[in-house]
């Protein structure tokens, strides 16, 4: 039994080394055909485009990646090569709901915007795993709430909200279908938009037009964005990160809890599939914690954008606690 892993998933490799004969731990965007030729499973982030060109002729018979997105994985073709794939639905939908919430503490302590009746509206996109726990965490903090999802509240329509004081994204990637979300936000919505709200998006990068919201923050369309994922990673466009408060890259899924949600995941499909028994629950590192603030992860960001990768891939450890 042989595994080839990305290098960075934490926290899982004593137990997948209990479970195979042979690991082989590998940087995810740098995976090719020959590294998995004899392949048992394969085990990715993001990074790791699982296709054809990466599968094809070879030993793999499972794929799971330890994150909540899919869209770096052909399905279409999974199922035509009879290959089983899995992800990790809601393993951080926690990590996310901190993001966002300790990123809206940051603006209200600044003043950028209020929890007032009348200037508190939020619109969630995506009620899923992720977006309903921020739904409910908005509310909590004492926000008018208005949440757009077509295939779970087909009733509520999309012009309430343009009329929202702040619009954060919860949505998978989709190119398809009756509701694609690729561009969802692009030049036509940002010109409708009313109350020039606050843009959160820690969804997927293409699901905003990154270009057309550099141009709707320079036309005032917009007041201020808090923006964790961006179209061409890790190369971003510095001329959004420039206009951001908060710049993050691609972590507000990535505290230590949600991880090893997403290990634990792997870890029972894995052996699932294989016929293995279970082995003991990974647990997430115990450490003295103070809490998290988003704006350290802007400052490391900003002070070096080339880095984005790094960043990801090294990042500190954070617990799922208020700050």
């Amino acid at each position: 039994m042989k595994i080839v892993c990305d290098n960075k998933i934490p926290y899982i490799r004593e137990t997948l080394e209990k479970l195979a004969d042979e690991v082989v731990y590998l940087p995810g965007a740098e995976i090719r055909n020959e590294d998995v030729k004899d392949a048992d499973a394969l085990i990715v982030r993001t990074r790791t485009k699982c296709n054809a060109q990466l599968l094809e002729g070879t030993n793999v018979r499972f794929v799971a990646t330890a994150t909540i997105g899919f869209d770096h994985i052909d399905t279409d073709y999974m199922k035509q090569s009879g290959i089983y794939w899995t992800n990790c639905p809601g393993c951080n939908a926690a990590s996310v709901e901190q993001y966002v919430r300790e990123s809206l503490r940051c603006l209200l302590a600044d003043g950028r915007i209020s929890a007032k009746e009348g200037d508190n509206r939020l619109a969630v996109i995506g009620h899923g795993h992720v977006g309903s726990r921020i739904a409910r965490m908005a509310k909590e903090l004492g926000f008018c709430v208005y949440v757009y999802d077509p295939f779970l509240f087909p009733e509520n329509g999309f012009d309430e909200v343009y009329d929202c004081n702040i619009i954060t994204f919860h949505t998978p990637l989709t190119r398809n279908g009756e509701y694609p979300t690729y561009h969802m936000a692009d030049a036509d919505f940002f010109a409708r938009l009313k109350r020039k709200p606050v843009i959160i998006n820690s969804s997927r990068g293409e699901v905003v037009d990154n270009k057309a919201l550099v141009e709707a923050k320079d036309s005032g369309l917009v007041s201020e964005l808090i923006i964790d994922v961006w179209e061409n990673e890790p190369n971003i466009s510095l001329e959004l990160m420039n206009r951001c408060y908060i710049a993050t890259p691609h972590i507000a899924g990535y505290s230590a809890n949600g991880k090893v949600n997403a290990d634990n995941m792997v870890v029972e499909a894995f052996c699932k599939f294989f016929g293995k028994p279970l082995p003991e629950k990974i647990l997430p590192p115990a450490v003295d914690y103070a809490g998290y603030n988003p704006m350290e992860d802007h400052e490391r960001l900003t002070k070096s954008p080339e880095l984005f990768e790094k960043l990801r891939g090294d990042y500190p450890i954070r617990l799922e606690t208020s700050f």
